[in-house]
């Protein structure tokens, strides 16, 4: 048999013919096999597909043949990713603000390389994007590449902050002024996500939206605050800020209902402290940076939840409450 101009690539397309016309429900017999290395322009005999099929388990591709009538047929057996753990990804990809919807799809496009072309398909049926709300930040993808160097570096990033006007312009903030952080961590919360870091000017931890971040650059300057972020427990610290808004730290008393202790386990965690109160309530203890969004929150869970220390976050709500009825208690009906 006359060999094919490309004979020198014969393993790497048999490999490629085996990855995406086969899986668990999808097989492809040698004639079938012959035909479509043909289309490439490599021939082969039985023999030597054989000896091949054997080699790709060498490229920790593993083949597996089973009687099929007269003959046998072929396909994969094992991949890096399951379909079911690439439909996680998936989900998470399509799911997170701080990706944009090109680089989703595009995300998307690249696992779906890792399936069969049959498995391919049912992967795209799990993508949903468009109308969902995404970052326009297309260069996010590379702010935090430089965060995680200058993290691995040792480095302070310099980096310039923005915010949307009603005119749905970028402003920037501080009139443009660059921000001096030592980048100590990532956190995802909400959806989007934050680095953490240490101000030195302002000599306090920060979080900053990373979509929102310009220019970002790596400095010569090492790292600062390392004694603050030797005693932060970061989960601990997400946690603690409800939307990631910043505000005082508190350990605040909650009365709650029982029908609540669900949500205030997801919120918290299993360790949070919860004794019970009366036949129907129980008291939370719970470390919060108090914030609008907090008291925005306990608002959200109506009379089944109320505040009962300290005093000064109570009295925080109570004004809180005060001004939600000024502000609507006069509206007038439409």
């Amino acid at each position: 048999m006359p060999k094919g101009t490309n004979q020198k690539f014969k393993l790497y397309r048999l490999a490629q013919i085996m990855l995406e016309q086969t899986d668990d429900g999808h097989y492809i017999t040698m004639p079938e096999i012959m035909e479509a290395l043909g289309r490439y322009e490599i021939t082969a005999d039985r023999r030597s597909i054989y000896q091949d099929l054997r080699d790709l388990e060498e490229l920790g591709i593993e083949v597996e043949g089973e009687p099929a009538g007269r003959g046998y047929h072929y396909h994969v057996v094992s991949r890096p990713f399951e379909l079911p753990e690439l439909k996680l990804l998936v989900d998470a990809i399509q799911s997170s603000r701080f990706i944009t919807e090109k680089k989703t799809n595009a995300l998307i496009r690249k696992l779906e390389k890792l399936v069969s072309r049959h498995e391919a398909m049912r992967l795209q049926r799990q993508v949903y994007v468009s109308g969902r709300i995404k970052t326009m930040n297309e260069s996010i993808y590379y702010a935090v590449d430089t965060i995680h160097n200058a993290i691995a570096g040792n480095r302070q990033i310099r980096f310039q902050y923005y915010q949307w006007n009603v005119k749905k312009e970028m402003v920037l903030r501080r009139d443009g002024a660059w921000y001096h952080v030592s980048p100590w961590g990532l956190s995802w919360d909400s959806e989007n996500y934050y680095l953490v870091g240490y101000d030195a000017e302002a000599g306090d931890i920060r979080h900053y939206r990373v979509d929102k971040m310009l220019h970002i650059r790596m400095t010569d300057e090492p790292r600062e605050g390392r004694e603050r972020f030797r005693k932060l427990d970061m989960a601990e610290y997400a946690r603690k800020s409800f939307g990631m808004f910043g505000g005082k730290e508190e350990h605040v008393k909650l009365l709650v209902d029982n029908s609540l202790a669900g949500v205030i386990i997801d919120r918290f965690g299993k360790s949070v402290m919860m004794v019970p109160a009366d036949e129907g309530h129980f008291t939370a203890h719970v470390t919060v940076m108090v914030s609008s969004q907090f008291l925005g929150w306990i608002f959200s869970l109506g009379e089944q939840v109320k505040i009962l220390g300290p005093k000064s976050v109570a009295e925080q709500m109570k004004k809180e409450g005060e001004r939600l009825l000024r502000q609507y208690g006069g509206a007038r009906q439409i």
